[in-house]
């Protein structure tokens, strides 16, 4: 069954601004610019006023759409949720090294943007993970064994995280035994909220 029309609007924060260009989404705030390709959604992205209190309202429409369609305009409105809260007030990642008995030595480099970890299980390998682009990575002052990722794009920092996971993964092990890695501890923002 084809729905003739659904549509669902989210308010724009003031400070925020959003720029709708052929499904291009350019979403620009106190932090940086980021910008979002939906092309590949049967949607319609339409910037508009409301009436009474004088508010920007993005509105995502899908005409004769099937369920999966309008299931998209949820997803799609997620997505600018985070391009906002990204520009606003920026993701943070935390991540812990666990190890039982060889400690993990990670060494931040290229200022900020690469971690070398050395000395997992005890193996003389050295792992090394570029951040993605736009993503900083800092040693944890007050906390011992913890790095925090920071950015603005949510995809970017957690794909940075997963990067670091990946690398640490225990070979022809018993991995309920061997727990040993660097893991997602906790996830936030930035800025962090009164």
């Amino acid at each position: 069954m084809k729905t003739i029309l659904s549509s669902e609007t989210m308010d724009i924060p003031d400070g925020v601004n959003i720029k709708v260009k052929a499904k291009m989404i350019e979403v620009e705030g106190p932090r940086g610019k980021l910008i979002r390709n939906f092309k590949h959604l049967n949607l319609d992205f339409h910037l508009i006023k409301d009436e009474e209190t004088g508010k920007r309202k993005l509105r995502i429409e899908a005409w004769f759409g099937t369920r999966k369609t309008s299931a998209a305009i949820r997803t799609a409105l997620s997505h600018v949720e985070n391009l906002i809260t990204g520009v606003t007030k920026g993701y943070r990642y935390k991540m812990r090294f666990v190890y039982a008995h060889f400690p993990i030595n990670a060494s931040i480099t290229n200022g900020n943007k690469s971690i070398e970890i050395r000395n997992f299980l005890g193996e003389k390998k050295v792992r090394k993970v570029d951040m993605l682009e736009g993503v900083s990575i800092l040693r944890s002052e007050k906390v011992k064994d913890e790095i925090v990722l920071d950015g603005n794009d949510i995809e970017l920092v957690s794909r940075s995280a997963a990067l670091i996971n990946q690398k640490c993964h225990v070979k022809n092990k018993d991995i309920r035994k061997f727990l040993d890695g660097i893991y997602v501890s906790e996830k936030g923002r930035i800025v962090e909220e009164e």
